[in-house]
């Protein structure tokens, strides 16, 4: 898979105007699907520092810095709900596309639109409780799907799990998924 293969790889900011009980629908977690674990407060971070305080979200933090996205995201009066790959997922979509985190980084339109197809900017942060099923309009203007079972999917039909929910932040919530998603 090539660079235009990567492009299917959303971005970081996905603020969802309506996803439904996902904390009902999720499958219960194996060891391996462990949540990352915070150690600070994070309802006095935006959901930049958020990711910054989790070891789990560095090549997500790495990518936010590369693509330049950092004071973006840290803007105290925006209303954000991001869907936070993991490390592991990242090292997912980097095998899947073929591309190396050096290339990805390289190529900023292609980081910024994946990053973007995570992130979801709205009048208020989408909690669990408040998701719903059906299509959602990312940050990067391609569209993302809640699924009645409460996963996200991509443009692509490729899904990801939920696996934590509603980690609150100044600038809105922080939801972790498995997978990175991937626009067309």
């Amino acid at each position: 898979m090539k660079l235009t293969k990567l492009a299917t790889i959303g971005t970081l900011a996905i603020s969802v105007a309506g996803l439904s009980a996902c904390n009902n629908m999720m499958p219960a977690q194996s060891a391996d699907m462990k949540a990352p674990m915070h150690s600070q407060n994070m309802a006095k971070m935006n959901v930049v520092q958020v990711a910054q305080g989790n070891s789990d979200f560095s090549v997500l933090v790495e990518a936010v810095q590369a693509a330049g996205l950092t004071g973006m995201l840290s803007d105290p009066n925006a209303h954000y709900t991001v869907f936070a790959p993991t490390n592991a997922a990242f090292m997912q979509a980097l095998q899947e596309t073929g591309m190396t985190k050096a290339q990805l980084f390289a190529n900023k339109p292609l980081l910024t639109k994946v990053l973007g197809y995570h992130v979801v900017s709205s009048d208020m942060a989408m909690y669990a409780k408040d998701v719903k099923p059906g299509n959602v309009m990312t940050a990067s203007k391609d569209t993302l799907m809640v699924t009645n079972q409460g996963k996200l999917m991509d443009e692509n039909g490729r899904t990801a799990n939920i696996v934590k929910t509603d980690i609150a932040a100044t600038n809105g919530v922080v939801h972790v998924i498995d997978r990175v998603l991937l626009p067309k």
